[in-house]
């Protein structure tokens, strides 16, 4: 039996493209106008899309304010504000948010998702991010970022607390019997009283358990440390390998570590970032990515490269090859990435620095049947569960995904044509987790 495609929507900022905001028809403030942002997660959930996912920053985009200028991610919405809102004007698409285990605690974070999949009626999903932006250490009272090794060993050790936090109670603790007057029975929560090496947190968490048990578990790392911590605890994996062989690599890698954490693969979806650039002819498919790039400015353009290399790229010839790179302790894979894509298509640095500065990261150019094409390969071939789905601009770059794409994978039998139940965990084919301390 072939496999079903999971798709979800990168929709924070609403495109990853730099030139989205531009595009002719494009709603400019789309990434900050709740209106626009209703009317993109109703068209989603229509199509019946497994989750809406928000990826969040904590400071401002490290590049220069000539850059900064251009860019549309300067101003969004704190994600739980927003999803808990779009959270009442829907009803069965999932609502994925980013919240970081280095500058936030874990009650913090434990008690926003519960209450998030409470309100949703279980939809809930927690995307582990680690923070690699270094300017954003200085928002929370330290001089210099956290170093890349002690980032993920505190992610790690969040992790637990965490989901030790939602199982305080067990699911049928809240007794709320009115007649005797007892609210909930004392026998039935547990006091987590962690202490380890970077966290210490008493517990239990002032909440019920989530309707999922614990909200859907989402990583985003593919450094070393990045893909052992989405072994052992990840449920869906949000990726950008290169092309299908890469993929191919990065699916077998993961999912080949899952069975020493006596966890089976199917226990989690891998699901690749793609950009979706629609036409009636693969020659306009390409002539609309091209428009889409061209709107991406140089300043722009040499930031983003800036960005991903971890290193200042603005002093270096733009008309020469890419020198060598000094070591980062912001992203490792994008400091990898960028390197590779240079030497390999022998780019110069304003070619790569174009690439960067509009979207570097898998890109489906085509018809709705050419696309589907590629996208049946990549899941028949075990590049990955179904894919993170970008939008090019909005919100024609949405209305042709849900209303041509969706539509051509549904025919094939590869997509669903309705939800089969109500919670995320519901949509992914996920298990309801256990309650480590109330069996």
């Amino acid at each position: 039996m072939a496999k079903s495609m999971h798709l979800t929507a990168f929709m924070r900022p609403v495109s990853l493209h730099t030139g989205a905001w531009r595009y002719p028809g494009s709603y400019a403030d789309a990434n900050f106008n709740f209106s626009h942002l209703k009317s993109f997660i109703q068209k989603l959930e229509a199509a019946k899309f497994d989750a809406f996912f928000m990826a969040d920053h904590l400071a401002v985009l490290n590049m220069p304010v000539e850059a900064l200028r251009r860019s549309h991610t300067v101003t969004s919405f704190e994600p739980f504000t927003l999803l808990s809102a779009l959270a009442a004007v829907t009803e069965k698409i999932g609502l994925a948010a980013t919240a970081s285990t280095t500058f936030d605690e874990p009650y913090h974070v434990a008690r926003r998702f519960a209450s998030l999949d409470h309100i949703s009626d279980g939809r809930a999903a927690w995307n582990i991010v680690t923070t690699a932006n270094p300017d954003a250490a200085l928002n929370f009272g330290l001089d210099t970022h956290v170093d890349h090794g002690d980032r993920y060993a505190r992610a790690r050790e969040f992790f637990d607390v965490v989901t030790g936090l939602w199982d305080s109670f067990a699911d049928d603790a809240f007794i709320r019997d009115q007649e005797s007057g007892i609210f909930f029975d004392p026998d039935k929560m547990h006091v987590l009283d962690h202490k380890g090496p970077a966290l210490q947190v008493k517990g239990p968490l002032n909440i019920a358990r989530p309707v999922q048990g614990w909200p859907v578990i989402v990583q985003a790392g593919q450094s070393e440390p990045g893909r052992q911590l989405a072994a052992e605890t990840a449920e869906v994996v949000f990726c950008s390998p290169r092309d299908l062989a890469a993929a191919k690599l990065l699916y077998a890698d993961i999912k080949g570590r899952m069975p020493v954490f006596g966890r089976r693969p199917e226990q989690l979806k891998i699901l690749p970032a793609a950009l979706i650039v629609i036409a009636d002819t693969v020659e306009e498919a390409k002539a609309k990515r091209a428009k889409l790039d061209s709107l991406v400015h140089y300043d722009s353009a040499i930031a983003s490269l800036s960005i991903a290399l971890g290193h200042d790229a603005s002093g270096f010839d733009p008309d020469g090859p890419l020198p060598d790179i000094p070591d980062t302790n912001a992203s490792k894979t994008g400091r990898e990435q960028a390197i590779r894509l240079a030497r390999e298509d022998a780019l110069t640095v304003r070619q790569l620095a174009q690439r960067y500065g509009g979207y570097a990261g898998l890109a489906f150019v085509g018809t709705p049947q050419t696309i589907a094409d590629e996208m049946e390969k990549w899941l028949a071939e075990d590049a990955s569960d179904g894919f993170t789905v970008v939008l090019p601009y909005l919100p024609q770059g949405l209305d042709d995904v849900v209303l041509q794409l969706v539509p051509e994978l549904q025919r094939r039998g590869l997509f669903r044509q309705d939800y089969e139940g109500t919670t995320l965990r519901d949509h992914l084919g996920l298990p309801r987790p256990t309650n480590r301390f109330f069996a």
